[in-house]
């Protein structure tokens, strides 16, 4: 009988939680995208007057050459290019409290020691005729003393994009030209 009333309490829990949880709804503005999300994709999105994707890319990879990264994929049936290059991180105000928690006893604390910007440089065809979209974002990965990553961000600064696309309008400006 002790079995029998267990059974039924357990049982009656499970459909209550069920009924409770299930019941949820999602909120409105769930998939609308913030004022930030729409500011970040302008800085990184550009649409260029050309007759061909690839030239946008060869343009892409000019430009990130130019720009010190190296090449680490390129994919041109998906209009993709994937590069990198390594950067000492270290900063003299971090290792400056470093130095002073060390003084005051505090022991050892990791400070960043190098970073890694990550590169994605995707192309498409627009809805316009000879018109081609491109969108490019720079991440990195900091690693600290300790070899643990300290942070991984997307990079926002507009000067970074303007470089980058300044090249690559350039570029798809001389070769339209035959120059």
């Amino acid at each position: 009988m002790l079995m029998k009333k267990k059974n039924s309490q357990l049982l009656t829990i499970v459909v209550l939680s069920i009924f409770l949880f299930g019941c949820q709804t999602i909120p409105k503005d769930a998939f609308k995208l913030k004022g930030s999300a729409l500011a970040a994709r302008q800085l990184q999105t550009r649409i260029y007057e050309t007759n061909s994707e690839l030239e946008l890319l060869i343009a892409g990879v000019g430009a990130l050459q130019d720009m010190g990264f190296n090449i680490d994929e390129t994919e041109k049936d998906l209009g993709l290019i994937t590069a990198s290059k390594s950067v000492d991180a270290t900063d003299g105000l971090q290792m400056a409290g470093a130095i002073f928690i060390a003084l005051l006893g505090g022991g050892s604390t990791p400070i960043d020691k190098e970073q890694k910007i990550r590169v994605s440089f995707v192309t498409g065809k627009s809805i316009q005729s000879n018109k081609y979209r491109s969108r490019v974002t720079f991440q990195r990965i900091i690693w600290n003393t300790q070899n643990q990553i300290s942070r991984v961000e997307t990079l926002s600064e507009p000067e970074l994009y303007t470089e980058f696309f300044d090249k690559v309008s350039k570029s798809v400006f001389l070769e339209a030209q035959g120059i």
